[in-house]
């Protein structure tokens, strides 16, 4: 089984990487350095070395937190290749065999958005959509399409965003953030035991910590 993890050299793509490693034959791993989203000729070389493969994982950071009035035209383009087009031109163009799995590593952000962080907001929720209109069409191949929507997970981009992780924890429902390791392990258990009608949802992977009811 051959594994493609994006942005898997640290932080929750790590934790899903060193998870499938013990069961993936191959894992393809990448880090902002050997692909960048926003690059498109960047995603494009990656993509015509890696043609096809059984799961997906699309995963990358998040844009800076920046009020509305202050994002630049070029921070637009940049995370809408970053975040959106990049993604699409993969789901184009590398295919996932039958009987394989797509994950999107989004955010809680696209049902309870915060405004500090529209760029991934609203990029986050058209990959969503994308994600969703396909899940029929995967679904004719037995291969299912899962978004993992995670809360405040202890990565490098929560602590850009809270000054101190730790006292931020002590105020969430489970008194503390999740591991890049329990979504690691949750991934691992969907594709080891060949979990397939569970396709086309959504999971708030954030320890009760979001309001919304759907």
């Amino acid at each position: 089984m051959k594994s493609i993890v994006l942005a898997s050299s640290r932080g929750i793509g790590k934790g899903i990487a060193d998870e499938l490693e013990s069961i993936s034959s191959e894992v393809i791993r990448t880090s902002s350095q050997d692909l960048d989203t926003s690059d498109i000729d960047n995603v494009k070389d990656f993509v015509s070395k890696n043609k096809e493969t059984d799961v997906l994982v699309l995963n990358t950071a998040g844009p800076p937190a920046k009020d509305f009035y202050d994002i630049t035209e070029e921070e637009w383009l940049k995370y809408y290749n970053q975040l959106f087009y990049g993604f699409v031109y993969m789901l184009q163009n590398i295919k996932v065999r039958d009987g394989g799995h797509i994950f999107l590593i989004s955010s809680f952000n696209i049902k309870e958005p915060d405004p500090k962080l529209i760029m991934s907001n609203c990029y986050r929720l058209a990959l969503t959509s994308i994600i969703k209109s396909l899940t029929k069409s995967f679904a004719k191949r037995n291969v299912s399409c899962i978004n993992i929507a995670p809360g405040p997970i202890d990565t490098d981009r929560l602590r850009n965003l809270v000054d101190d992780v730790e006292e931020f924890g002590k105020t969430l429902p489970m008194g503390r953030v999740g591991s890049t390791d329990e979504i690691g392990r949750f991934v691992k258990s969907i594709i080891e035991n060949d979990i397939k009608y569970l396709t086309g949802v959504t999971i708030n992977f954030d320890g009760g910590h979001s309001n919304y009811v759907i």
